[in-house]
């Protein structure tokens, strides 16, 4: 009994501690040319198990999250090990990715460090993948799962042109894995150990979880979230931290309908602070205590240009929803499978001057005057870039027509129907270089002759000169039909959601206009939008959603 248990003892030891252990380190390249500043992939090799991670990781000096993937031999079991943060990790594992790779093994030939090489070839995502091994180690491993069951991969070539080759390979008594694996590390499925681990890799600022957006006297405030308008118009306040230049900024918008079938315009938005008077003042005390803008048309509108003292909203994001998405899904039509929700997707890098280490009120509103009205979930992503795209530091709101207290008295943006349309003054402290217009407009009007449906052209001025002018038009609506059940259809074949309109459709995003402005010196400056408005119809008239955001480097 003493010698089997001896005997079994020898043999543990001949297989985890006398175990030859390789080290084979992995350079990348690019049509043969080595990249710069890269993180080597190293790989230990044995007998037993593989261990695939790099060499920051290795000298334990890796920025997280980073990700380590174990190779168990003889079932081919991969472990994968993400460090989300300091304290937190997870692990996953995975039996058949190995045993499912399927390679045409070829008669080509050739020596990489010394060692015979011979190539394998699969396909992988419509991508040509490589596969150099050699059997001479009498090892099997490599810098990826992919090959692991060919022998020691030491080259990986996609496409012809990127390739992942081994530069060294030496023996080694102790690997240290023990020093960065070091915790008892939980299991989780596949799916949402991916899901964790990609969503490690940017922050995420929650805003709004499955939020209810209508028009009710029941909509009221709570600790976390304010609502006004009846409902139309949620808010929170949001502290974003310090954003780098090296940083790109998202706004997600999630949305369904809860009951409104309609198509209706959304927008998010920021109320900036910075000035004595905010839009949140009118939002508590009503629209018309904020500053009026006239001209000369007889109307009054509140709100919607800046001044001395006051700074209208910015929109992060225009939106529109779909007829009906979700709520109205059982409307059946042949081969129509309908969407579910409605995505709204938007890089807003260009605003985070306005946004690094503020702490704001982040609002949502969708017009309508639907009891059950529309449920929406909203997320601000920050993500690292190694490229800086947006090198602005300066954001100036200016105007933004868009009547978001609709449901509470403010009126539509029809002044584009006299002569001098929208018009506002500014004064730069500072000169303001490369300074664009970041201009989202949207035209409305639901009938047949509204703005909604007739093409408009825009016309941007700058102290008084012409500086730009386009015709806003969106032809894809028809693109977005599976997004729009209550979508009604005519007689001559086509549906509500397929009409061409004034820069929008529903169940999309309006995307920015941006306007070089060139240098703009310090001192004061004004802008003028001018837009053909169509006369009323009866009790059917045009209006114009526009906002305007002056962007530049001080």
């Amino acid at each position: 009994m003493f010698k089997s248990i001896l005997a079994s003892f020898f043999i543990c030891l001949s297989i985890f501690g006398f175990s030859q252990t390789y080290e084979i380190q992995y350079e990348s390249s690019y049509n043969g040319k080595v990249q710069p500043n890269q993180n080597p992939v190293i790989v230990w090799v044995n007998e037993n198990e593989n261990f695939i991670l790099n060499t920051k990781i290795k000298e334990q000096k890796s920025d997280y999250p980073f990700e380590i993937s174990k190779i168990e031999k003889p079932s081919n079991t991969i472990v994968s090990y993400a460090f989300l943060k300091p304290n937190e990790a997870i692990s996953t594992s995975d039996k058949e990715s190995i045993a499912k790779q399927e390679f045409e093994l070829t008669t080509e030939t050739k020596k990489i460090l010394g060692y015979n090489c011979k190539k394998a070839v699969t396909k992988i995502n419509s991508n040509t993948i490589e596969v150099w091994y050699t059997n001479d180690l009498k090892l099997k491993g490599g810098p990826s799962s992919l090959g692991q069951n060919l022998g020691l991969v030491l080259q990986i070539e996609r496409n012809g042109n990127s390739a992942t080759t081994a530069i060294s390979i030496k023996k080694i008594k102790k690997t240290g894995i023990d020093k960065i694996i070091n915790q008892t590390i939980p299991a989780t499925d596949l799916l949402s150990y991916r899901d964790l681990l990609w969503k490690s890799r940017f922050t995420t600022l929650k805003v709004f979880e499955n939020e209810i957006i209508n028009f009710s006297d029941q909509s009221k405030s709570d600790e976390n979230i304010k609502r006004f308008a009846n409902g139309t118009i949620i808010l929170k306040k949001i502290k974003f931290p310090k954003i780098s230049q090296g940083e790109n900024l998202f706004v997600e918008l999630k949305q369904q309908s809860n009951g409104d079938a309609y198509d209706r315009t959304g927008t998010v938005f920021f109320i900036p602070e910075e000035k004595s008077q905010t839009f949140f003042d009118g939002l508590e005390k009503g629209a018309k205590t904020l500053p009026l803008y006239e001209n000369g048309n007889g109307k009054q509108y509140y709100g919607v240009v800046s001044t001395q003292n006051y700074q209208p909203t910015v929109e992060l994001m225009r939106f529109f929803t779909a007829f009906g998405i979700n709520k109205f899904n059982h409307i059946e039509l042949k081969d129509k499978t309908w969407q579910t929700v409605s995505p709204f997707r938007q890089d807003i890098t260009e605003l985070k001057p306005s946004l690094s280490e503020k702490e704001i009120w982040i609002g949502t509103f969708i017009g309508n005057y639907d009891k059950g009205g529309h449920k929406v979930s909203l997320d601000i992503t920050i993500h690292n870039s190694e490229q800086i795209v947006n090198k602005n530091n300066k954001v100036i709101p200016l105007f933004n027509t868009t009547n978001i207290m609709e449901m509470a008295g403010q009126d539509y943006a029809t002044m584009f129907n006299n002569d001098r349309g929208l018009f506002v003054e500014f004064n730069l402290d500072k000169d303001l270089r490369n300074a664009q217009l970041r201009y989202i407009t949207t035209g409305h009007g639901g009938w047949e002759n509204g703005d909604e449906f007739i093409p408009k052209a825009n016309s941007i001025f700058v102290d008084g000169k012409l500086l730009f002018s386009f015709t806003p038009w969106r032809t894809e609506c028809g693109s977005y039909r599976l997004f729009n059940p209550a979508s009604g259809n005519f007689a001559d074949g086509l549906s509500s959601s397929d009409l061409s309109r004034s820069n929008w459709c529903p169940g999309t995003v309006t995307n920015p206009n941006f306007i070089s402005l060139g240098d703009l010196k310090a001192g004061k400056h004004t802008v003028q939008v001018k837009i053909p408005q169509g006369e009323p119809e009866g009790t059917s008239f045009s209006a114009w959603n526009i906002s305007g955001t002056l962007l530049g480097i001080e």
